[in-house]
């Protein structure tokens, strides 16, 4: 039996190798035989007349809307759903330049307390619970 195994493994190896022997020698993929590709042609000539003076060309805010639309395709549709919430959260009522006036000095801001810095800058806690003690007035 211990002579069995070992001849039955070299005559499996043999054997295997023998199908490639076999097959024959494949012919191999030939790197000079390359497509030709067609010359370069010189385009027609496209006369381009030059802009004439006095006319009406395209401005520089016609150039950035037309690569907004481009990028961006304008404005998307809203579902009804979305349209709905925008509606009932006061869409038409706010105003258009909202970001801009953030930082303004005339704009109105809740005073919250001493309650918001004191949480914010509360030391950070190595234990299980936080804590922070805001000053109650």
């Amino acid at each position: 039996m211990r002579k069995v195994l070992p001849l039955l493994i070299a005559a499996g190896a043999l054997g295997l190798t023998g199908c490639g022997a076999l097959k024959g020698r494949t012919k191999g993929l030939d790197e000079f035989a390359v497509a030709r590709n067609a010359p370069l042609v010189i385009p027609p000539d496209y006369t381009l007349t030059p802009p004439v003076a006095g006319t009406v060309g395209i401005s520089a805010t016609d150039a950035q809307s037309q690569a907004i639309e481009a990028l961006f395709g304008g404005p998307a549709p809203r579902s009804t759903t979305e349209s709905m919430i925008l509606d009932s959260a006061g869409r038409d009522r706010s105003s258009v330049g909202a970001r801009s006036t953030v930082g303004d000095p005339d704009t109105r801001v809740v005073d919250k307390g001493a309650a918001t810095p004191a949480i914010l800058a509360a030391p950070v806690a190595n234990g299980k619970d936080a804590s922070a003690s805001t000053p109650q007035q």
